[in-house]
């Protein structure tokens, strides 16, 4: 069994997303030895995926190398590993490879797609979780216009330019606006027999509204602009079945070339390692210090943890993640000062009514500001293309901040535990861009 070099404290950080990350950088100067554990090389700016998805952006715009970005931090190290299972007795983490024993543990795995037990529809809908996911859905998109101009059948022409994103969550309704910018601004100069404006984007949720977690006013909103934008919107309309053909809805059947998931998703499996008593997401329920019930060393945060503040659950978004990634590392501090603990109480910026994940959400509810979902400044008001591509330099900047904050500035695609151990269909480089949930 593997274990830290020095008899100094032992932290293993499940998972280097938001969460995790900012633990890691938060005992940087703490009296402890680290070790990151994720089935990735990277890390990713999970807001700009969609920009990926939709061809805006080059993976290595929006992810950067673990290693790069932890390199001066002398007490952290890094393994490209995936965690199956937890003994909390034992305080061991068993990975694919090795185990090894903890001081505190902070998982921080976050999510994946959830297709509510119709786990066949994933190779026919695939959600956007990573920039894996992300070129998987760039590739059907661009492929869908090429097939289009290749065919002479005006039907099928029809259902390759036909869109369905299922869900009309942040994610779906980005990826819906994304598609459909691409189709008629984008593209619309770059083919000689299809028209690609003419291009059918339909938004499919089975809630009787859009962004059914934001208040109805700003739902409202955000399908306005939707349907300005040209994206039919149908709601209250449950999705039964998905072929190779389309979609089948209660109402109903869609031709459709590609279909997209945004309808749902659940936390990383491994919160049943520690729990049995997970919620219908998957969520593990935590004390009021972000960790899991009788075991004080063991922190569980980000979207895996089912957490509350101020009574209300605290939302899946990035810094409500980081949030939650400081105060473990405070908690653990505090126990080695012989302090007491904080109690995690989640900022402003973080609350559904205030945070949002995607820019061109924040725009279509016209709420949308630079530092909107950061928990820094006031929203503004704004709408319309302006705003659109206000929103989307802002949030590109942001994304370049966060680059030089990291201190990486490598360009590459991913690495990925699965890669090293042999499996295909993933680009097998040394450093570089993918997720960085799951671990």
């Amino acid at each position: 069994m593997s274990k830290s070099n020095c008899s100094r404290p032992h932290v293993v950080i499940v998972g280097c997303g938001f969460g995790g990350l900012a633990a890691t950088r938060a005992l940087a100067d703490v009296d402890v030895d680290i070790t990151i554990i994720d089935r990735v090389n990277h890390h990713t700016f999970q807001p700009l995926l969609y920009q990926v998805a939709t061809a805006g952006l080059n993976p290595s715009d929006i992810a950067q190398p673990i290693r790069n970005i932890v390199r001066k931090q002398a007490n952290a190290r890094v393994l490209l590993d995936e965690v199956v299972g937890v003994d909390l007795d034992a305080k061991t983490v068993t990975s694919k490879s090795d185990t090894l024993g903890y001081d505190y543990l902070v998982l921080a795995t976050g999510a994946t797609h959830s297709y509510f037990g119709n786990d066949a529809w994933a190779p026919l809908a695939p959600g956007l979780k990573t920039i894996d996911d992300a070129l998987d859905i760039r590739r059907r998109i661009l492929l869908a216009f090429e097939r289009a101009e290749a065919t002479d059948d005006p039907a099928e022409r029809i259902r390759l330019m036909t869109f369905v994103i299922v869900g009309a969550g942040p994610t779906g309704v980005e990826l819906a606006g994304a598609v459909k910018e691409i189709a008629t601004k984008t593209l619309r100069r770059d083919f000689r027999s299809i028209d690609t404006s003419t291009s059918r984007v339909v938004l499919v949720e089975a809630a009787p509204r859009v962004l059914g977690t934001f208040p109805p006013k700003l739902s409202a909103s955000a399908e306005r602009q939707l349907v300005k934008l040209g994206i039919e919107v149908v709601t209250s309309t449950p999705v039964t079945d998905i072929d190779a053909h389309g979609v089948t809805t209660e109402n109903g059947s869609i031709s459709a070339a590609t279909v997209l998931w945004g309808a749902g998703v659940a936390a990383s499996p491994i919160g049943r390692e520690v729990t049995t008593e997970t919620d219908r997401a998957g969520r593990v329920p935590v004390t009021a210090e972000l960790t899991v019930d009788d075991h004080p060393n063991v922190f569980v945060i980000g979207d895996l943890a089912a957490a509350r503040s101020h009574g209300e659950p605290v939302p899946g978004v990035a810094p409500a993640a980081q949030q939650g990634g400081r105060h473990a590392a405070r908690c653990i501090e505090a126990d080695l000062a012989g302090a007491t603990r904080p109690t995690f109480v989640s900022i402003d910026g973080t609350s559904p009514a205030a945070a949002t994940r995607r820019p061109l959400v924040e725009v279509a509810t016209s709420k949308w500001s630079p530092n909107a979902g950061t928990g820094r400044g006031d929203a503004v008001s704004d709408s319309g293309p302006a705003a659109s591509i206000t929103a989307r330099a802002a949030d590109i900047r942001s994304a370049q901040l966060w680059k030089r904050r990291s201190g990486a500035f490598s360009s590459a695609f991913p690495t990925t535990a699965s890669n090293l151990a042999g499996s295909s269909g993933r680009t097998e480089v040394s450093r570089g861009g993918s997720s960085d949930r799951c671990a």
